[in-house]
């Protein structure tokens, strides 16, 4: 008898949740959450919040945003020429700082938001210390900066993350499997992402429900 012929998967865009009751809160990213919370009562004109890839550093950014209205500019995007309109704004953002970033630019920044009372928030997966800089001051005014850290999830945010990033495909999951997946994926949200992802597309592929032995061939070909 012939094998039925697996479906090629149709990706259809699907909307991830980002605001602030959306953000699911555990141990690991408490600190986090409650900083971006309390503003404008921050620790210190400038933080800098670090963390893995999928670690929910974006989500905070958006809802921040939507909250208050913050300036957001991507590191690599940051000009000296900007520096004037961004710190009209109630506060800035500066994401994915590791990606490299024009150091005169982000002091210049720093100094302009610091005469104008604003404070400013630096995203990145790492600190300032592996971002290769050269300029002494700027590395002194980042020294300075209150550091804030997203680490690993435990089992009880992983969990509750599966359920959104699934539900966020309209998919309604089997708290079995979920928990399946818990006790043997890597401990990080950004695998968690491509685990949902692939084991979407294995399910479409297969046009079959999505069962602990699905779930765990993906894992299989997720962590090769």
């Amino acid at each position: 008898m012939a094998e039925t012929p697996r479906q090629l998967p149709l990706v259809l865009p699907h909307e991830a949740a980002l605001g602030r009751d959306d953000y699911l809160v555990g141990k690991s990213n408490r600190a986090a959450f409650e900083l971006l919370g309390s503003w404008p009562d921050w620790p210190a004109p400038v933080v800098i919040l670090a963390g893995p890839v999928g670690s929910g550093k974006t989500h905070l950014v958006e809802a921040f945003h939507a909250e208050t209205g913050a300036a957001v500019v991507k590191a690599s995007e940051l000009t000296g020429e900007a520096v004037a309109d961004l710190v009209t704004k109630e506060a800035v953002v500066v994401e994915d700082a590791h990606r490299g970033i024009d150091e005169t630019a982000l002091f210049h920044l720093l100094n302009a938001a610091r005469q104008a009372g604003v404070p400013v928030l630096i995203t990145s997966r790492t600190w300032p210390t592996a971002w290769g800089i050269t300029l002494p001051d700027l590395m002194s005014r980042l020294r300075a900066a209150a550091p804030i850290e997203i680490e690993e999830p435990d089992d009880d945010l992983l969990r509750r993350v599966l359920v959104k990033l699934f539900a966020d495909r309209q998919i309604a999951i089997d708290l079995g499997v979920v928990d399946y997946l818990v006790v043997r994926m890597e401990r990080s949200l950004g695998v968690a992402l491509k685990v949902v992802d692939a084991i979407d597309r294995e399910s479409l592929a297969d046009r079959a429900k999505i069962t602990k032995p699905l779930a765990g061939r993906v894992l299989e070909n997720v962590h090769k």
